[in-house]
């Protein structure tokens, strides 16, 4: 019988492409995604053979589930298929992601070698980032030798810093580090002596965690080059062809900061030292720009550009590809044209479309093939076969296909927050339909009126969309970004963008991309000075970000005004999440996971109290930055004091990033007057006998006493001791006090309970001078707490420091073990660790005190 076509009042049927089978397909990729993130959840990785066994039996089952649909009618096949489909996909993606990491958590190293010096020879795998102190850079070792000669093994990739200066070993050895190469490039070969240890990160809630990024790279042991003055030199074996594409980031990237940033320091014409830093600033954000390194950008102005919202601008964002690719095709549909053997053997247009998007994958590469250009590289892919099939595909299909491949590549991009931001906003432009209407006819006025409409509409629909997720995320959002990116968006994507790639084959464009960047950075600057640039919140729960998202979504899609509205309740929990805060006459404290040094957040039911801030790390990175500003903000906390106990480094380094975020918090600390600190905020000289109430709570001053200032030949004799106190329980936090002082607070105590305590800060992090035995006796705490930093070169906590604690039956809980450690007067008896609050197979377990090697 011959087909007739349909009537005009019979609808044409839907393309094939579009039906139930695409829609199983979604099914399908969905199960493997939230297979995948189902696995990410395990706290301990299962044997092998049981992830192979499931992947086995997901694969089986498939086979017989296609078989047996193929035998049945349609309807059965489809009953029997959509359940069973998401069901086999989410086995396959948890047993393939199970296995991933069963492979990589074999390759760790060996506890045995940690701390050992070994002789490593191998290729510098990637190009190298620069560093205040020296370099960084990812090795993979060919050969690891101990200083005997002996073959040991190591993980294959290691990252690896080279810090310039001499340092001290544990036992008092001097390593000479100044042999270090100004211009270390990816494809050497090298032999050097050099240290590993596991990959040990800070474990803080709603911070960074390094530890998973560093699983997520593949990198299982860090460490760094430490050459004694009787090793060996550092040896370059040869430079190959390897890597070149590393090669070639790396040239481009010191040819930018050659041409743009040169002249750092003053010259003969004049020019000021402010100036060369700002040329070598403007050049670190081109390098990102065209190379991908975002850790040419230094720290202040990530600052700025999170502020004003348009940090995804200033690294290898979707924009840039998009706009690159479509750059590219018209340049390869102009090439191809010219010849007409080519069109007839493919159309032009087909060829454009297929040469922008390998150009685009290629500059997606070259720039380090982050998590938003596989996103765009995709969604281009699927594009152009759909452009090659001439059939549309649902949207959804589309959006999960470019998820559901990403997460294959990498499943742990799941818990990356770039992953989200970058496929939330991808949907929510999906979901809204933002294309324009014109047709050839548009007159050329209207059509630009009609461009800048969907900017401004599509800029708006994302920042709105993206808000609760945002602050789940990062727990602030910016007010200023919707601005800040209506101008940004344009400029940077068709000015600073193209001179900048263009600068690869003709340098001086490298000098005008700069010049075009300036007046950006400079008003982006102006918006992050503003006191109101950005919103803080407490962080809420995940459920109530994606509800939030849900409400956002609401907001924006085209629906019926009363529909939309139904959104504005939904995005109420995510901006007003009540802060959880002790009962009057309660307080709890929180002992961040900082590394070696001190900073312990003291909470009342209405203040709080940060003592002491942490180590800083680098001239750009310090515990401040990274661990108790995101903490605070999290925490939803304004900080009404800040005690420093004393002026060493390791407690002091994070304070400017914290006084800085908490302008109303006053400064109590043993400082001396000229110090860099007291330009940032006046302080008030801790002295025994100091007191004050919050909520019930009492605080107290116990060290030093004033005559301490001018006696004192040491900055560990002037910690400032604080007690406090709510008539039921107390702490004791002491800083670096040593014997000496432990024996003068004793004195001044006079009565024999005064400094009984429930939590003490053990004294300069364990050190052999300290936690002398008639100061245990007197402060008799149920719990002691150690902040040092993993293998620390000191030794802390000292063996026998831990031995006259667990004599007496002193719980001691250090970082190490615990991350950050969480304690309440109102539940004495209980430790809450961070490492335990939520495990991960990923974080590494380091061996218990006392058996440290």
């Amino acid at each position: 019988m011959e087909r007739q076509p349909p009537s005009p009042e019979t609808p044409a049927p839907a393309p094939a492409c579009g039906g139930w089978a695409f829609w199983l397909g979604s099914v399908a990729l969905l199960g493997w995604v939230l297979g995948c993130a189902l696995q990410l959840g395990e706290p301990v990785l299962a044997p092998a053979g049981r992830y192979a066994g499931l992947l086995a039996a997901s694969l089986g089952a498939g086979l017989a589930l296609v078989w047996v649909g193929r035998r049945r009618s349609s309807k059965a096949g489809a009953v029997l298929g959509w359940g069973s489909v998401f069901v086999l996909a989410l086995g396959l993606g948890f047993s393939q992601t199970g296995l991933r990491a069963v492979w990589l958590a074999q390759q760790a190293l060996p506890a045995s070698l940690e701390g050992q010096r070994l002789v490593l020879t191998g290729m510098v795998a990637a190009m190298p980032t620069r560093q205040a102190q020296g370099l960084r850079f990812v090795f993979d070792v060919a050969e690891a030798r101990t200083l005997a000669g002996e073959p040991v093994h190591v993980p294959a990739r290691v990252l690896l810093g080279w810090w310039g200066g001499p340092q001290l070993a544990a036992d008092g050895e001097r390593f000479d580090v100044y042999r270090q190469p100004a211009d270390l490039r990816a494809g050497e070969v090298w032999r050097f002596t050099a240290t590993l240890r596991a990959p040990h990160g800070s474990r803080n809630p709603h911070c960074f965690d390094a530890e998973l990024w560093l699983w997520e790279q593949g990198i299982r042991a860090t460490g760094s080059v430490r050459v004694a003055l009787r090793d060996a030199p550092p040896q370059r074996l040869e430079a190959t062809a390897r890597h070149p594409v590393e090669q070639a980031r790396q040239a481009v990237r010191d040819a930018i900061e050659d041409r743009v940033g040169a002249g750092s320091t003053p010259d003969d014409d004049g020019d000021t030292e402010a100036a060369g830093r700002a040329r070598a600033r403007i050049a670190g954000v081109l390098a990102a720009l065209v190379t991908g390194d975002q850790s040419s950008i230094e720290h202040a102005d990530w600052e700025v550009f999170r502020t004003t919202g348009v940090a995804h601008l200033m690294s290898i964002s979707g924009l840039h590809i998009t706009l690159f690719a479509w750059a590219a095709g018209l340049v390869v549909g102009a090439l191809w044209r010219r010849s007409a053997r080519l069109c007839l053997w493919l159309p032009a247009p087909t060829a454009a479309a297929v040469g922008g998007l390998l150009l685009a994958a290629a500059y997606a590469g070259f720039a380090g093939w982050g998590v938003p250009a596989q996103r765009t590289v995709l969604m281009l892919a699927v594009m152009v076969a759909l452009r090659l099939l001439g059939r549309p595909w649902p949207w959804p299909t589309v959006w999960l296909l470019a998820l559901a491949v990403v997460v294959a590549l990498d499943p742990w991009a799941l818990l990356q927050a770039g992953f989200w931001l970058s496929f939330v906003a991808v949907g929510v432009l999906f979901a809204t339909d933002l294309k324009a209407q014109e047709d050839r006819n548009t007159p050329v006025k209207r059509l630009i009126l009609s461009k800048v409409s969907a900017l401004l509409r599509e800029q708006g629909v994302v920042t709105l969309a993206l808000t609760p997720l945002t602050l789940l995320l990062f727990g602030q959002v910016s007010l200023v970004g919707l601005l800040a990116n209506l101008v940004a968006i344009p400029w940077v994507t068709l000015v600073v963008t193209p001179l900048a790639l263009g600068g690869v084959l003709a340098p001086p464009l490298w000098t005008l991309s700069a010049w075009a960047l300036t007046p950006l950075m400079a008003l982006l600057e102006a918006l992050s000075a503003l006191p109101w640039a950005t919103l803080s919140v407490p962080a809420a729960p995940w459920w109530v970000g994606a509800v939030g998202v849900v409400g956002a979504l609401l907001l924006v899609l085209r629906l019926p005004v009363p529909v939309r509205l139904m959104g504005l309740p939904l995005l109420l929990p995510v901006l007003l999440w009540p802060v959880a805060r002790p009962a009057p006459g309660q307080f709890e404290l929180l002992a961040a996971d900082i590394g070696q040094g001190n900073a312990v957040l003291v909470r009342t039911a209405g203040h709080t109290l940060l003592y002491d801030s942490g180590p800083r790390f680098s001239s750009g990175s310090d515990a401040g930055t990274r661990v108790l500003v995101p903490l605070l903000r999290a925490l939803g906390e304004p900080v009404d004091m800040v005690l420093l106990s004393h002026r060493d480094a390791d407690h002091t380094g994070g304070a400017r990033a914290v006084l800085r975020m908490q302008p109303r918090a006053t400064l109590l600390s043993s400082i001396e007057p000229e110090h860099e600190l007291q330009a940032v905020r006046p302080a008030t000289r801790c002295v025994a006998g100091q007191r004050w109430v919050w909520d019930g709570v009492r605080f107290e001053v116990l060290h030093p006493v004033p005559e301490d200032y001018a006696t004192a030949r040491k900055t560990n004799a002037l910690s400032c001791v604080l007690h406090v106190d709510n008539g039921e329980h107390r702490a004791l936090l002491v800083g670096d006090i040593e014997a000496a002082q432990e024996a003068a607070v004793l004195a001044r105590a006079g009565q024999a309970q005064a400094l009984r305590s429930d939590v003490l800060l053990v004294p300069h992090h364990g050190s052999k001078t300290s936690s002398t035995a008639a100061f245990l006796d007197a402060v008799a705490p149920r719990w002691a707490l150690v902040q040092a930093g993993y293998r620390n070169r000191y030794g802390h906590p000292a063996p026998e420091v831990l031995a006259r604690y667990q004599a007496r039956g002193i719980q001691v809980i250090d970082s190490v073990h615990c991350g950050a450690a969480q304690w309440s007067s109102a539940e004495p008896g209980r430790m809450v660790c961070e490492r335990e609050r939520v495990p991960h197979y990923w974080q590494h377990r380091a061996p218990p005190l006392g058996n440290a090697e």
